[in-house]
């Protein structure tokens, strides 16, 4: 009798399972702060983890129940624009509407597989402003700097407290003050200098974040505090004040914080305050939202492409055995296709390569990992397309691209921030560059071999360069776990035919790995490879990787900071 009523009970049903999994969301992230306390670091690790799979696994159980209410319309057109009209009515006044919105897009096409975006049944475009909702009470917390500063600084960690003991306040304080103060200008502080401290604390793998901005009279500036929690107590680490510096925690190359905010958008907008520069895609990726993050991004695409009449072309560097990758010159981010067929010597296969990237996506990319996002059926306008490259993407990967008419459609892809690749940086890089990228190089090696990573092929044309001159590698077809691989030495020749040899006179196994071979491909120019043995020799020692592993298996956790040494208290101000 009620049937007319489906498309209502089907638009509440997305709802309540949205409402569902946004609960779940906030509950593991409120988690963050009872590990920090307790030094929970495996559990803060697995929450972060645990958190990523909620959106998936809630939509898929929501699509299953979705598809049997609806039966036989699950596939029908005009139902599901009443679904669509019924949902946009329900969450007009939502604190998070623009976040439920995509939820019900994942739902939509998750029920439509193999279809392609549809702007009338899908919220392709925001509704409204990404502003959707105005607290009533503010997310941040005022304190008006006055000296003595040291009192305001007391007020501030009275504010925001833990259930641990802190090492020691009162050195923290003055560290705090110390660093602050030779920032300013001699003399007394502006009129009205205040900083505005979000309530919510950041948390990711064993640091907690105090985030906030810094007004004097003239600009805002970044205002981080970073607060470990070791055997003594909790301390602050360091104070951020340089936008570079901040610009590296808030990285699209690192694992995602878990912060407990209530008003998503304004937390977004406080951050791109300090940020300016980051997109609006990878400031909701930062705290955490990531398929909303991947919802802006596409919407940012549309719009560069209506305002924008440059043409796709190969992006630069040497071309990919498993990925064709492409890009404009106006846009900051690259296409990435797996070819249908890899040359030789690649062995993986495409789901080996797709898994690699989900392994990628679970993992802590420690600031040295491209964050990705994955689309199926993209669409793009075929003029943009050089004949070439359209001609290039169908003899390589001729099972993901189609030509229908004017569109273009690429069946799946990845798209990744635009970075210079390592090998290009350095052909034109002063020696001071070179000097200082090319141990970046190393850092990045060292820093993924912390958190388990091997990346298997480390050759410099699969790292890039960002624009803070940070290393980062994407290439991750033969990335894998550290611990799986075999570390070994080259066994001494035994005749003089061993010696002679052009092949290996020793077994070699699928996993074996030879550091002191890395010398001799690793690294082309001379002068480069010189440096890079001067600080990083180790890695061409066997040594460096077993003890690394050991660490690994006996449970240890490395510390990775995501900002400059030099910039921690116990390096200003050694005890």
């Amino acid at each position: 009798m009620f049937e007319k009523l489906l498309p209502y009970d089907t638009a509440h049903l997305i709802l309540r399972s949205y409402q569902q999994y946004y609960y779940n969301y906030k509950r593991v992230t409120k988690r963050a702060q009872i590990r920090f306390e307790h030094r929970d670091w495996r559990g803060m690790q697995a929450d972060a983890r645990e958190r990523l799979t909620l959106y998936r696994d809630q939509v898929g159980k929501t699509t299953k129940e979705v598809v049997k209410l609806l039966g036989s319309l699950s596939s029908d057109d005009d139902t599901w624009k009443k679904i669509k009209q019924y949902y946009l009515e329900e969450v007009s006044n939502f604190a998070t509407r623009n976040i439920a919105e995509t939820f019900y897009n994942s739902i939509f096409r998750h029920s439509h597989r193999g279809l392609s975006v549809d702007k009338d049944l899908m919220f392709v475009l925001a509704t409204a402003t990404y502003r959707e909702f105005r607290s009533t009470i503010p997310i941040h917390q005022t304190f008006f700097l006055i000296e003595p500063l040291e009192h305001i600084f007391r007020q501030v960690f009275h504010f925001f407290t833990f259930d641990a003991q802190w090492e020691d306040m009162e050195r923290d304080i003055q560290y705090i003050c110390d660093t602050l103060r030779e920032s300013l200008t001699p003399g007394e502080l502006p009129r009205h200098a205040r900083i505005e401290l979000l309530k919510s604390v950041f948390y990711r793998n064993k640091g907690a974040y105090i985030v906030g901005r810094l007004h004097l009279e003239d600009r805002i500036t970044p205002f981080i505090i970073p607060l470990l929690h070791k055997e003594n107590g909790i301390f602050a680490d360091a104070l951020l004040l340089d936008y570079n510096d901040v610009s590296s925690i808030f990285s699209y190359n690192r694992s995602y914080f878990l912060v407990d905010v209530d008003i998503v958008s304004e937390t977004v907008d406080f951050l791109k305050s300090i940020l300016p520069t980051k997109s609006l895609g990878e400031l909701y990726n930062s705290i955490g939202f990531e398929k909303h993050g991947k919802t802006v991004l596409y919407r940012d695409y549309l719009r560069h492409m209506e305002r924008t009449l440059d043409k796709f072309d190969h992006a630069p560097g040497i071309k990919g055995m498993v990925m064709a990758v492409f890009t404009t010159p106006s846009y900051n981010m690259v296409f990435k296709v797996i070819k249908d067929r890899f040359a030789a010597p690649k062995q993986v296969t495409e789901d080996e390569v797709k898994r690699k990237y989900e392994m990628v996506f679970f993992h802590d990319r420690v600031g040295r990992m491209a964050d990705s996002h994955v689309f199926e059926q993209f669409l793009f306008e075929r003029s943009r397309f050089s004949e070439e490259l359209l001609q290039y993407l169908m003899e390589e990967a001729p099972s993901k691209v189609k030509i229908k008419g004017d569109i273009v459609e690429i069946r799946h892809l990845y798209i990744e921030k635009k970075m210079i690749p390592l090998n290009l940086f350095l052909d034109q890089a002063t020696t001071e560059e070179a000097e200082e990228v090319i141990n970046d190089y190393g850092k990045a090696i060292k820093q993924l071999a912390a958190v388990n990573i091997f990346p298997g092929d480390m050759l410099l044309k699969n790292f890039g360069v960002t624009r803070l001159k940070r290393v980062v590698f994407y290439d991750y077809d033969e990335i894998g776990p550290l611990t799986d691989y075999n570390f070994r030495r080259i066994p001494e020749a035994e005749t003089y035919e061993e010696e002679l040899s052009s092949e290996p006179f020793y077994s070699v196994g699928p996993n074996d790995i030879f550091p002191e071979e890395f010398r001799r491909f690793l690294i082309g120019r001379r002068d480069i490879r010189d440096i890079f043995y001067r600080l990083h020799g180790d890695l061409y020692d066997v040594g460096f990787w077993i003890d690394t592993q050991k660490k690994l298996e006996a449970g240890y956790l490395f510390d990775v900071f995501p900002y400059r040494q030099r910039l921690r208290f116990a390096k200003r101000y050694p005890r």
